[in-house]
């Protein structure tokens, strides 16, 4: 069985909008399985937690990639769960009207692309977050859904799985 790359989408976003086609195309083309449910049912950001731990119990996913709502869903998940690592873009963190996030993964492991011109969650927040997690992160000139620059998320996105599957794995 290949490995899953598991999808979380945003908010007010569906589970196949033209971000994740995009990136899933990609994934498929480098050998690994791909899977995003449908969360849109709920802006419960632990309801949706719980929806991928569910997903997970069934078929376990080796990365997760969150976008904004999706990406404090995975980071949060990734307590829980086991992964190994996290792409996230314009992930919702430090935000008020969110609960605190929880990690579960190494900095080493997760990787975020943000928008310098995001208006929905502040880049101060993932600057934050990224130095505190020691964790890589992309600022491109860009807005919260990174829809200009869609080509070089999925740039990032290939040489982060390329990077991580050459990692070598602990027990």
């Amino acid at each position: 069985m290949k490995p899953l790359v598991h999808f979380i989408h945003g908010k007010e976003s569906g589970p196949w909008g033209s971000k994740i086609t995009y990136l899933a195309q990609i994934v498929r083309k480098m050998g690994y399985d791909v899977d995003s449910i449908d969360y849109s049912g709920t802006f419960d950001p632990a309801k949706r937690v719980q929806m991928l731990a569910e997903s997970h119990a069934k078929r376990p996913a080796t990365y997760l990639v969150g976008s904004s709502m999706g990406g404090w869903v995975a980071l949060t998940a990734s307590a829980a769960i086991s992964v190994n690592g996290l792409f996230l873009l314009a992930p919702a963190v430090y935000m008020d009207d969110y609960p605190p996030h929880e990690v579960g993964c190494s900095g080493n492991t997760i990787e975020i692309v943000h928008g310098w011109h995001d208006s929905l969650i502040p880049c101060q927040n993932v600057v934050r977050f990224s130095r505190e997690h020691s964790c890589t992160l992309h600022l491109v000139d860009d807005e919260h859904r990174l829809q200009h620059r869609l080509d070089q998320v999925g740039e990032y996105l290939r040489t982060y799985l390329k990077r991580m599957a050459a990692q070598p794995k602990t027990a």
